[in-house]
């Protein structure tokens, strides 16, 4: 939602299950993540928190008309951000609490906006689904990947 730091970030059904670390050369993975790790001197990218371990979080838009998933980034965030930000996953493994608390405290808001944003993120989620298959554009990746990796 906009005016937050920390947002959730549901990605269309079809898309579960893959990301860029599985998709990619592992020395091309290596590069992308510690940059993004490298970007905020090891802090956080949402919350400025300094971790004993980072992780790397894909960041995408959406061109609901063109049917266009793009990664727009990757960036490094801490675990508690990383729990928001997938918040469907982090409610079926059970820490939508801790979660919750993490938003709040990182955007400054209330219980019940946290849930107007969930609510919102569930809305752009459910219509995002209804699209057969997106087309991906990671024109992001270029300057990572040598000719023959892409």
């Amino acid at each position: 939602m906009e005016g937050y730091k920390l947002n959730f970030e549901l990605v269309p059904d079809s898309c579960w299950y893959s990301n860029l670390r599985s998709l990619l050369p592992p020395a091309a993975w290596d590069v992308i993540r510690r940059r993004a790790y490298a970007a905020n001197g090891g802090k956080c990218a949402i919350c400025g928190a300094k971790p004993q371990r980072l992780e790397a979080h894909e960041q995408w838009s959406y061109d609901e008309e063109a049917k266009v998933q793009k990664l727009v980034n990757v960036i490094a965030v801490c675990h508690a951000c990383h729990s928001v930000i997938h918040i469907g996953r982090t409610q079926l493994t059970g820490g939508e609490d801790a979660a919750i608390k993490h938003f709040i405290k990182v955007n400054g808001c209330t219980y019940a906006d946290y849930r107007k944003a969930l609510g919102k993120a569930n809305e752009d989620h459910a219509r995002r689904n209804k699209i057969d298959e997106w087309a991906l554009d990671l024109t992001f990746l270029k300057e990572f990947l040598s000719d023959e990796q892409t």
